[in-house]
C-alpha cells in the first residue's frame, strides 16, 4: 500500500488499532464494551529502542508428555522444564523480515516457534499429520460402520458411562460403555435384523455418572445435529443421530467457485432474512436471498449463527454443539442445498466460526462435560482462567490435546462435509491474551502484544488452524475479528505469523458513529477521517466495513438511522420532494460506504439490508421484548417499493460493488492519498488509476476543482453518487472529457501538485463523490463510436435490472431467471458490458506495467 500521508514500508499511517476491549456478547445478545478511538502512530509502536525483550513465566504454557489423546501423548502444561529441543533455524524468523522493528522480540518469536513446530511434530508422530489429525468426527461420535454403529466420547473424570435414546426407551443399562486409558468411552452398537440400532433422527444423549455418583445426561459432544421440542417452553435440546438414507442426503452439483481477487462480503442471519416475523429457513434464504446478494454484485457471503446456540438472542456466539447447524432454520442437508445454490451464482460461502468460547449452558453444550474434572480433564481451563466474566461463557483450554483435535476437526468437517469456503473467526482478540483485551487500551506499544500476556497456547492453536485449513483448501479466505492489531496476525505461519488472509478494520465502524453521534457535518476532519481508513499495516490485509451487525442491533443504530431516524417513516416517498434531512441522509450513507470500500482495506463487508439503509435496529426475540420477533427480520419491501427511496441506496451499493469488480480497486497495492483539505472538506485519492473525489461539504460546489493523478491523459466519469439514478440532482456533466496538464518537474514530487505529477480539473457538488477513469484513447479509437460510456454502466442501476451473472450454471430458482432475462433489458438500456471491460482490463495492465 502507497500512500502520500505516510511513506513508511509497514503502515500506510499508523496500525489500524483500538483503545478498547474486544467485542463482547452476553447472554443476551453480542454487545461492545467501550467504543473503539484509533490512535495515530507514524512507524506504528512506541520506543522501539526501549523495547524490553519480554520473557516467559508461569503463564507461559510447555508441553509435557502425558496420558491424553485418543492414541495418546501431549497436552501443554505449565511446566517448561521438560521443553524439548527441536532442530529447526530458529534464527531465520520470516517476519523480522518484513518489520524489523520487531527485532526486540525474537525471543518471543522463537518461543512461539518452538511451540508450533514441537506440537505439530508429536501430531504427525503419534496422529499421522495434522489434516489425519483433523479426522477427529470418523472416530468421535456416531459413526456407522459395517455391522453397526460406533459411538465415542471423551469424558476421563466419568466413573461409569451409558448411551441412551428414543431406540432404548432412555434406559442404558444394555448399553454400557467401556473407558480406555485416555479416558475416551465407547461402544459398538450392532445392527438389528440388518438395520441400524439407532433410527436415522431420533434422539439420543450421553449418560454419565461423575464422581459424585450422580448420573447426569448431556448431549454427545461430536452431536452432528441438535433440536429442541417447540411444544415446551425454555425445553433441553437433545442431541438426534442424523445418518439419511443416500436418496435422502443432499447431493452437491456445482464446484466452488474461484476465490475472489479480493473479497466483497456480504454478512448475513439466515433466521432473522425473512420480511416476515419468524424465523427463515435455510432454503427460503437460498431461493430468496441469494439472487439479491449477486445482484447486487457481491462475491461473497458470510453466514452467522451457523453451529447450534440454544439461545437464539445470542446472534449465535453462545454456541453449545460445534458440529451441528441450527435446527431453527432446517437441517444438515437444507444448509447444504444453500451452499451449493450459492456456488452455483459464483459466491463463495464463509462461515462465522466461534473457537473463541462456548456457551455456559450446562444440560446443552460442552460445559456439560467437566463435571468434576480438572484443567486437563476437560475443555475448558478451571477456575477464573476459564470463565468470561463478560460473557458468562467457557475458555476452551488450547494446550489439551483432545481439545486440539475437537476444534481442528471441526474446521475440517465445516470445509469437508458442507462445502464452506473458509471462516471469520469471532473473538480472536479474547483468545491472544490472558486478559482477554478486557480493560485493555491498546495504543500500539509492541509490549501490549509480546508478554507474559499473550496467551501462547491460544496462538499455537491459530497458527495450527490456519495451516490446517490452507492445506485441505489452499484458496479458502480466513478473517480474524480482532481489535488489538497484533502484528503478524495476517502474515504466513511460514513466517512465523498467525496466519489469517485478512484482519477485521473494526476501528472504521466506530469512527463514523463517533462522527454521526458528536460531530456537526463542519467539524469532519477529512485528515482524521483520511488517516483512520488508511491505519493499517501495509503487509498485512483488512476487510473494511462502515457497519456491521454490531452497529445494527438495539441499543445502537444503523448509519441511515443515525442519519434520519424518525424521517424514514415518513419522508422516504419519491413522490415528493426530499427534506434537508432524507438529502444529507441518502447522500452521506453513499459517501461513507463508498470511501470505506475504495480506501479502508483489501477487503469490504456489508451487513444485511444496511446496502438500501435499513432502518430500525435488530432486536431478537428476548424476554425484555415479550419474545417478539417484529424486529428480527429484514423490510425487503422497502428496496422492492419502486416509489421508495430505499432503491437509491441499494442501486448505489450495487454500482460501487461492479465498480471493484470490473477495475479491482480492493485488490490494487496502489492507494495514494494527494488532498485532505479541511477547510473545502474533499478528499481526493487514487486507487489503482481511478481518482476519487469526496465533497464531504453541506454546501460547497467546486467548479473547475484541481485534482492530482498520476497517469496522462484523458479522464472520464466512471461513477458518480450525484446521478439521478442514485437519488443525486444529476450535476455532473458524464460526457464531458477531463484533460490533465503536467505539474512542475518531472521525477521531482516536491514541485508537482499535491506531489502527483499531473492533474485536472472536475465540478464537485457538495456531499458527492465521484470516480474518473483515464481512457485509453487508441482503444477508444477502434471501438464502435456509438457505445456507451463506462459511466453509463453504473448510471442504469436503478432501472432494476442485474448483472449478467458471470458464473454459467444451471438454477433450481425462478429468481435466477429473473435475473437472466433482466441482463438483456440492462443492454438495451446502454449498459454495454464489452467496453467495461475493455476499459477495465486496460486499466489493469497499465497499473501492472
Amino acid at each position: 500500500m502507497i500512500s502520500s500521508l505516510a511513506f513508511n514500508p509497514l503502515v500506510s499511517s499508523s496500525f489500524n488499532i483500538a483503545t478498547t476491549t474486544t467485542t463482547t456478547h452476553n447472554s443476551k445478545n453480542k454487545q461492545y464494551l467501550a467504543k473503539q478511538k484509533p490512535v495515530e502512530l507514524t512507524l506504528g509502536y512506541q520506543n522501539p529502542n526501549g523495547c524490553k525483550v519480554c520473557s516467559f513465566g508461569s503463564k507461559g504454557s510447555i508441553y509435557q508428555k502425558v496420558s491424553s489423546g485418543f492414541k495418546g501423548v501431549s497436552v501443554m502444561t505449565d511446566d517448561k522444564s521438560t521443553m524439548p529441543s527441536v532442530e529447526e533455524d530458529f534464527e531465520n524468523i520470516g517476519i523480522l523480515n518484513v518489520d524489523s522493528s520487531l527485532e526486540p522480540f525474537k525471543d518471543h518469536f522463537k518461543y512461539r516457534l518452538k511451540r508450533y513446530l514441537h506440537q505439530k511434530k508429536l501430531i504427525e508422530e503419534y496422529e499421522g499429520g495434522l489434516q489425519e489429525f483433523a479426522k477427529g468426527y470418523l472416530k468421535f461420535g456416531f459413526n456407522r460402520e459395517e455391522d453397526g454403529i460406533s459411538y465415542r466420547e471423551w469424558a476421563p473424570a466419568a466413573q461409569e458411562a451409558q448411551i441412551i435414546g428414543d431406540f432404548n426407551g432412555w434406559n442404558g443399562s444394555n448399553h454400557h460403555m467401556e473407558k480406555d486409558q485416555f479416558g475416551v468411552w465407547s461402544i459398538q452398537i450392532p445392527d438389528a435384523d440388518g438395520n441400524p440400532a439407532i433410527p436415522h433422527n431420533s434422539r439420543v444423549k450421553f449418560r454419565f455418572k461423575h464422581s459424585d455418583g450422580v448420573w447426569v445426561d448431556r448431549i454427545p459432544a461430536w452431536i452432528k445435529y441438535a433440536t429442541v421440542d417447540p411444544t415446551r417452553f425454555a425445553a433441553p435440546y437433545d442431541g438426534v443421530y442424523w445418518d439419511p438414507p443416500l436418496s435422502e442426503r443432499y447431493q452437491f452439483k456445482h464446484p466452488r467457485p474461484p476465490k475472489p481477487k479480493a473479497p466483497r462480503i456480504y454478512e448475513a442471519h439466515v433466521g432473522m432474512s425473512s420480511s416476515e416475523p419468524r424465523i427463515n429457513s435455510y432454503r427460503e434464504f437460498a431461493d430468496d436471498i441469494l439472487p439479491r446478494i449477486r445482484e447486487n454484485n457481491y462475491n461473497t457471503v458470510q453466514l452467522m449463527a451457523v453451529m447450534e446456540h440454544s439461545y437464539y438472542a445470542s446472534f449465535g456466539y453462545h454456541v453449545t454443539n460445534f458440529f451441528a447447524v441450527s435446527s431453527r432454520s432446517g437441517s444438515p442437508e437444507d444448509l447444504k442445498y444453500l451452499i451449493d445454490k450459492a456456488h452455483s451464482l459464483g459466491l463463495n460461502v464463509l462461515m462465522d466460526v466461534i473457537h473463541s468460547h462456548a456457551s455456559n449452558n450446562v444440560t446443552d453444550g460442552l460445559n456439560g462435560f467437566d463435571v468434576g474434572q480438572s484443567s486437563q480433564q476437560s475443555y475448558f481451563h478451571a477456575g477464573d482462567r476459564g470463565y468470561h466474566k463478560l460473557w458468562d461463557s467457557r475458555l476452551f483450554n488450547y494446550a489439551n490435546w483432545e481439545v486440539l483435535r475437537f476444534l481442528l476437526s471441526n474446521l475440517r468437517w465445516w470445509l469437508e462435509e458442507y462445502k464452506f469456503d473458509g471462516f471469520r473467526f469471532d473473538g480472536v482478540t479474547s483468545m491472544l491474551y490472558h486478559h482477554h483485551g478486557i480493560n485493555m487500551a491498546f495504543t500500539g506499544d509492541y509490549n501490549e502484544y509480546f508478554s507474559e500476556e499473550t496467551d501462547v497456547d491460544a496462538v499455537v492453536y491459530l497458527m495450527l488452524a490456519n495451516s490446517l485449513v490452507h492445506d485441505i483448501l489452499p484458496d479458502a479466505t480466513v478473517i480474524a475479528e480482532d481489535v488489538s492489531g497484533m502484528p503478524g496476525l495476517g502474515r504466513p505461519v511460514s513466517e512465523v505469523g498467525i496466519g489469517f488472509d485478512y484482519r477485521l478494520a473494526m476501528a472504521i465502524p466506530d469512527k463514523w458513529i463517533d462522527y454521526l453521534k458528536n460531530k456537526k457535518d463542519s467539524e469532519w476532519s477529512m485528515k482524521e477521517i483520511s488517516l483512520n481508513l488508511t491505519n493499517r499495516r501495509y503487509t498485512e490485509k483488512c476487510v473494511s466495513y462502515a457497519e456491521s451487525h454490531d452497529q445494527s442491533i438495539v441499543g445502537d443504530k444503523t448509519i441511515a438511522f443515525l442519519l434520519m431516524d424518525e424521517e424514514m417513516y415518513s419522508s422516504m416517498s419519491c413522490l415528493t420532494d426530499a427534506s434537508p434531512t432524507i438529502e444529507r441522509g441518502i447522500s452521506l450513507h453513499k459517501m461513507i460506504h463508498f470511501i470505506t470500500l475504495a480506501l479502508g482495506g483489501e477487503g469490504y463487508l456489508n451487513f444485511m439490508g444496511n446496502e438500501f439503509g435499513h432502518p430500525e435496529w435488530i432486536d431478537f426475540p428476548r424476554e425484555g421484548n415479550g419474545w417478539s420477533y417484529e424486529k428480527c427480520r429484514r423490510q425487503w419491501n422497502l428496496v422492492d417499493t419502486n416509489h421508495l427511496r430505499y432503491k437509491f441506496m441499494n442501486a448505489f451499493d450495487r454500482a460501487m460493488n461492479l465498480l471493484d469488480d470490473k477495475f479491482s480497486i480492493l485488490a490494487s497495492t496502489k492507494q495514494i492519498v494527494s488532498s485532505t483539505n479541511n477547510e473545502d472538506k474533499v478528499i481526493v485519492f487514487e486507487r489503482g488509476d481511478l481518482v476519487f473525489v469526496f465533497n464531504f461539504h453541506p454546501e460547497n460546489t467546486y467548479e473547475g476543482y484541481k485534482v492530482g493523478c498520476d497517469l496522462p491523459g484523458k479522464y472520464r466519469v466512471a461513477l458518480d453518487s450525484d446521478a439521478t439514478e442514485f437519488g443525486g440532482h444529476g450535476r455532473v456533466g458524464h460526457d464531458a472529457d477531463h484533460f490533465t496538464s503536467p505539474e512542475g518537474i518531472p521525477g521531482i514530487p516536491e514541485t508537482n501538485f499535491n506531489n502527483r505529477p499531473n492533474s485536472f480539473k472536475v465540478l464537485s457538488p457538495p456531499h458527492t463523490c465521484v470516480v474518473y477513469y483515464r481512457v485509453d484513447e487508441r482503444q477508444e479509437e477502434s471501438n464502435n463510436p456509438n457505445l456507451g460510456s463506462v459511466e453509463e454502466t453504473f448510471a442504469a442501476a436503478d432501472t432494476d435490472v442485474a448483472r449478467i451473472p458471470d458464473v454459467s450454471m444451471e438454477s433450481e430458482d425462478s429468481n435466477l431467471d429473473r435475473i437472466e432475462d433482466n441482463s438483456e433489458d440492462a443492454v438495451d438500456a446502454g449498459i454495454l458490458k464489452v467496453e467495461r471491460e475493455v476499459v477495465g482490463d486496460k486499466l489493469e495492465e497499465d497499473s501492472d506495467n
